[in-house]
C-alpha cells in the first residue's frame, strides 16, 4: 500500500499592489492605454496629433463623437464665448498672485476653479445637458485663470482673451500678452492633445471617488487639480525642466559632463523625473511625438534652444543605456515650454487645460452610472487589545 503525499509547491512571491498596481478598478468608453497604443475613443494618439485639432478632440471626449464641420464651428464658437471669467474671480485670482507671489499656480488656479463654482448656475445640477454646459465653462476658462495668474506674477495687467484665436494660441496669449507664432500655437496644441485623457492616473481616478458620492462637477476637478499638482503626477514636467537645469549650471563651461552628472545622481539616488510610467515600461508613444514638434522650435530658435535638446538626447541615451528606462512625455515637455519661453510653474496647470477634458468626460460617464467607490483596505496594524490592561 502506498501513500500518498501532498505535491511540493513553490510558494509565489506576492504581488505588491500598493497604489493599486496592476488592479483593474472598473471599467471606461474614454480611453485605452497599453504597451502599444494610446486611444481615445478608439482614435490612435499618434492620429489625433497629426489629424485633429484640439478642439476636435475636446469634443470626441466631452460628446462622445468625432464633430461634423457643423458641430465644431458651434462648439468652437461656444467655447470662444465663454472664455471671460466673472470679474470677482479674476480679481481674486490677481490679488492672490499679487499678495503671495511664492504661492504655486497650481493652488491659485484650483481656487479660481472652486470660486467659479459658486457663479455657475448649473453647479450643483448633476443632470448630462448640466455637465455638459459646465465642461465647456471650464475648458473655455481655465486659460484664463491661468493666464491672469502669470500676467500678474510678471508685472503686467491681465490680457483679455482673444475669440479669433484658437484654444491653444488664446492659452499663449492669455500667459504671455503675445500673440504666439503659427509653429508655436500648433506644438501647444499637439501638447494639449497628448496631455487631454490617460484612463484612470490619479488625477482621474481622484476625480472619479470624489463624485462617485454624488457631490458636483467643480469639487471633483478641484480634487483632480490637488493630485495633478504633485510631482510624481503632473509636476513632473517642471521637475524635468529643473533637472536639465540643474545639468546645464553644473556642467556649464566643462566643469562636468554630462555623464559624470547623471553618475553622480545615480550614486545619490537621485530622483530622476519625467523618465518611466507605471504602465509604459517600453517606451511613452507621446514622448517621440512632442520631441519632433519641440525640435522644430529649437532648430528655428538657434544655439541656445537647440542646446536643451541636445543635452535632452544625450540624458536619455544614458538613462536608456544604464537603467534601461525610456522617457515619458514630460521629459520632452518640459524642454519645449522652456523654450517656448513658459515660466516653470506654469507647466502643471497647463496640463489641466488639457486634461479637463479627460477629467470632466469621466465625471460624466462615472455620474451617468454611478457606484460609491469604496475600496477595502487590508488591516496591518496591532492586534485586538483593551484599553485599561
Amino acid at each position: 500500500m502506498t501513500t500518498a503525499t501532498a505535491p511540493v509547491t513553490t510558494p509565489s512571491k506576492p504581488v505588491d499592489t500598493r497604489g493599486l498596481a496592476g488592479q483593474t478598478v472598473g471599467d471606461t468608453t474614454i480611453c485605452s492605454v497599453n504597451q502599444t497604443q494610446l486611444i481615445y475613443r478608439g482614435y490612435e494618439i499618434a492620429d489625433l496629433a497629426a489629424n485633429a485639432t484640439f478642439e476636435e478632440v475636446s469634443y470626441l471626449l466631452l460628446v462622445g463623437s468625432k464633430p461634423t464641420a457643423a458641430q465644431l464651428a458651434e462648439f468652437k464658437s461656444e467655447l470662444a464665448s465663454m472664455r471671460a471669467i466673472p470679474a470677482s474671480v479674476k480679481n481674486a485670482v490677481i490679488a492672490i498672485s499679487k499678495e503671495s507671489p511664492n504661492a504655486h499656480p497650481m493652488s491659485i488656479l484650483r481656487s479660481g476653479v472652486s470660486l467659479l463654482s459658486h457663479l455657475d448656475p448649473d453647479c450643483e445640477d448633476n443632470s448630462p445637458d448640466a455637465e455638459l454646459r459646465k465642461s465647456k465653462r471650464l475648458l473655455a476658462q481655465i486659460p484664463t485663470i491661468i493666464g491672469a495668474c502669470q500676467q500678474t506674477l510678471d508685472g503686467k495687467t491681465p490680457v483679455d482673451p482673444d475669440p479669433t484665436l484658437s484654444h491653444a494660441a488664446n492659452l499663449l496669449w492669455c500667459m504671455t500678452g503675445r500673440k504666439p507664432s503659427e509653429l508655436e500655437a500648433h506644438i501647444m496644441d499637439v501638447s494639449l492633445i497628448l496631455y487631454a485623457e490617460h484612463d484612470f492616473n490619479a488625477s482621474t481616478f481622484s476625480c472619479r471617488v470624489i463624485c462617485s458620492t454624488e457631490t458636483d462637477m467643480y469639487s471633483a476637478v478641484c480634487g483632480g487639480i490637488g493630485a495633478l499638482k504633485g510631482p510624481l503626477h503632473g509636476g513632473a514636467n517642471e521637475m524635468a525642466m529643473e533637472m536639465l537645469k540643474d545639468i546645464d549650471r553644473d556642467c556649464a563651461g566643462g566643469a562636468m559632463t554630462v555623464n559624470a552628472w547623471m553618475q553622480r545622481a545615480f550614486v545619490e539616488k537621485r530622483k530622476l523625473m519625467g523618465f518611466g510610467h507605471r504602465v509604459y515600461k517600453n517606451g511613452d508613444h507621446r514622448a517621440g511625438i512632442l520631441r519632433t514638434c519641440g525640435l522644430q522650435l529649437a532648430i528655428q530658435g538657434g544655439p541656445n534652444s537647440k542646446k536643451w535638446f541636445d543635452m535632452g538626447d544625450e540624458v536619455q541615451a544614458i538613462m536608456l543605456r544604464d537603467k534601461n528606462i525610456h522617457p515619458n512625455v514630460d521629459f520632452p515637455c518640459g524642454m519645449t515650454y522652456f523654450i517656448m519661453g513658459i515660466p516653470v510653474p506654469q507647466y502643471t496647470p497647463i496640463f489641466v487645460a488639457a486634461r479637463i477634458t479627460g477629467w470632466c468626460a469621466h465625471i460624466m460617464e462615472q455620474h451617468a452610472n454611478n457606484r460609491l467607490i469604496r475600496p477595502l483596505a487590508e488591516y496591518s496594524g496591532p492586534a485586538l487589545r483593551f484599553w485599561n490592561s
